[in-house]
């Protein structure tokens, strides 16, 4: 398998994640969106016609966009599954995933921001007033769903110390990036008390600490 990935990207992280959850081998290749690799022609003719990041390439197969390569990789590698298969346990994990990246994600990725300041030209203080409000928005949201999960885990039995129960799922892996995200734009992120304890001890994974930016090889300091 090859990874097209950029080690700043959240969505990038996100599959790095869940290959390194299910101990999958893969050349990784890196395509700088900051400079517009992502948008090469031959890029996007021959890898990925979504023109981002990431992209899995396994074999003759393509494919973008880092939800549905999660789901791939549980029909094809399904241990350890991200994505249960319980009924009502996916809906909760898909639930949550959805929340980060469908509704926090995009409007504040790179594409979006860059817009903001080029053609919008705002400030650099009302760009981050931008960030900072989305993530406020998503993240009470999400430590909602997480509540709520902690109410019926305490009810049935099933806590642990991830979003749902004992073991990683696919809003663990959507939820890591997000934050480390927000964090690294100079958000404070101390209130929202159940997220920062999920992600703190996601990270003393080994997986996890494996799918770090600062452990990709096109990573950069600026």
């Amino acid at each position: 398998m090859q990874l097209y990935s950029f080690f700043n990207s959240s969505t990038s992280y996100r599959l790095r994640i869940a290959l390194a959850l299910k101990g999958l081998d893969y050349s990784y290749k890196p395509v700088n969106i900051r400079t517009g690799g992502h948008r090469d022609a031959q890029y996007v003719a021959e890898i990925n016609p979504s023109a981002s990041v990431p992209a899995l390439v396994d074999g003759e197969f393509h494919l973008g966009q880092s939800l549905a390569i999660i789901d791939y990789l549980d029909a094809q590698h399904p241990e350890p599954r991200l994505i249960p298969a319980d009924v009502h346990e996916r809906a909760r994990v898909l639930e949550m995933s959805y929340l980060i990246a469908c509704d926090i994600h995009p409007v504040n990725n790179l594409r979006v921001l860059r817009y903001l300041q080029d053609e919008l030209e705002v400030t650099p203080e009302q760009k981050n007033a931008w960030y900072r409000h989305w993530i406020a928005e998503g993240m009470a949201g999400v430590e909602r769903l997480l509540a709520r999960a902690a109410d019926e885990a305490a009810a049935d039995g099933s806590a642990g110390p991830w979003c749902f129960g004992a073991q990683p799922t696919l809003a663990d892996v959507c939820l890591v990036p997000q934050f480390a995200n927000a964090q690294r734009m100079g958000c404070d992120m101390s209130e929202y008390r159940r997220s920062l304890a999920i992600c703190e001890h996601a990270n003393a994974h080994p997986a996890f600490d494996l799918a770090k930016p600062q452990n990709q090889p096109d990573y950069v300091t600026s």
